[in-house]
């Protein structure tokens, strides 16, 4: 079998040094594609074209949280490749001290680098899987999820605003967020050009998220509301408020009144909906920049929508994905225990 390798002259793949990672001096390999390792001669022909399309395989965060597990295997003395022995006594070490998790996540990274350089899969190994099972039924605890921003409390947020700028900005976003059930990485990635103005309300389009990597894109539609707060009232007015017609729909304003020209980070998404929160008298611990997701899933299942609609809202892949919002929100329709006592 040939050395692993990635084409040393091409400055658009990523390039991890083999021996930077696992200290050997066998070669290079790439974490960003799947390559066949014994096909040296072809690699070193590639076409700019054909490297270009390998530096797209993979996104840029995924990217860097494999080169993150594989830097942190590495300083605990890790190799590649790494026998199945090597990889749970891995799994022992980290068992307690990180979250359950993060140790599964780290292990597919180990898995990942030694499927695309070619070599044979330690995580695949039964003693491993069974490593696994042990560290779950030991370690395993309920995953922390963002709270869910329910409707109500989404009014009371709202009813403590005001009209200036960055109200309006607030307005909008939360109302849009919620009512699309949008992921907040596609909420600070929507521009002025994505937002359509349609007799019903607003049609906005998602060009690329967290589970569409291809860019497909998807249509969503927002809308007039039947409350005070109106998502599409609160985008128009935004609008008109920011004179925004092109670039990110959502910025940063400083605190001057003036609209930054980057767009914000899912980070300022969470730290704005938590100050909100606390202005309305409400506890902000637990709640993220997904609890705007997870509060209109979960209102609306509350509200008896089919799981068929929330689905087609959210862009949820099936309705195992969207399972444990449906749950939460159906804890008190039909209880029995209501029936009893």
């Amino acid at each position: 079998m040939g050395k692993p390798f990635l084409i040393s002259d091409n400055s658009q793949l990523s390039r991890t040094n083999r021996s930077d990672l696992v200290g050997t001096q066998e070669g290079r390999f790439a974490i960003n594609c799947k390559c066949d390792a014994t096909a040296i001669d072809e690699r070193e022909a590639l076409t700019q074209e054909a490297a270009d399309l390998l530096r797209h395989s993979l996104s840029p965060a995924t990217e860097r949280a494999l080169r993150g597990d594989l830097a942190h295997f590495k300083s605990w003395g890790g190799s590649l490749p790494a026998p199945p022995a090597m990889v749970c006594a891995y799994i022992g070490d980290h068992a307690g001290q990180h979250a359950v998790a993060t140790i599964q996540r780290r292990l597919a990274s180990i898995s990942k680098a030694h499927e695309v350089a070619g070599l044979p899969n330690p995580c695949r190994a039964e003693i491993v899987k069974a490593t696994l099972r042990g560290l779950r039924r030991k370690h395993g605890t309920a995953q922390r999820q963002a709270k869910p921003l329910m409707r109500d409390d989404l009014l009371l947020v709202l009813d403590r605003m005001g009209e200036t700028l960055r109200d309006h900005r607030d307005r909008a976003l939360l109302l849009l967020g919620f009512a699309g059930g949008f992921r907040r990485s596609e909420l600070v990635a929507l521009e002025r050009a994505d937002i359509e103005v349609a007799r019903q309300g607003l049609i906005v389009t998602i060009r690329r998220s967290k589970t569409d990597q291809e860019g497909a894109g998807r249509r969503i539609g927002i809308p007039h509301g039947r409350t005070r707060h109106c998502p599409v009232a609160a985008v128009e007015a935004w609008l008109s408020a920011s004179a925004i017609d092109t670039g990110p729909l959502f910025c940063p304003i400083t605190r001057h009144g003036h609209l930054a020209e980057n767009s914000l980070t899912g980070d300022a998404v969470s730290v704005l909906l938590r100050e909100r929160l606390a202005a309305a008298g409400i506890d902000p611990e637990g709640y993220s920049g997904h609890s705007l997701r997870a509060g209109f899933a979960t209102s609306a299942a509350q509200a008896g929508v089919s799981t068929l609609k929330i689905r087609a809202q959210t862009g949820h892949a099936s309705d195992a994905m969207l399972a444990r919002y449906v749950r939460e929100g159906e804890l008190f329709n039909g209880n029995a225990a209501g029936a009893l006592l």
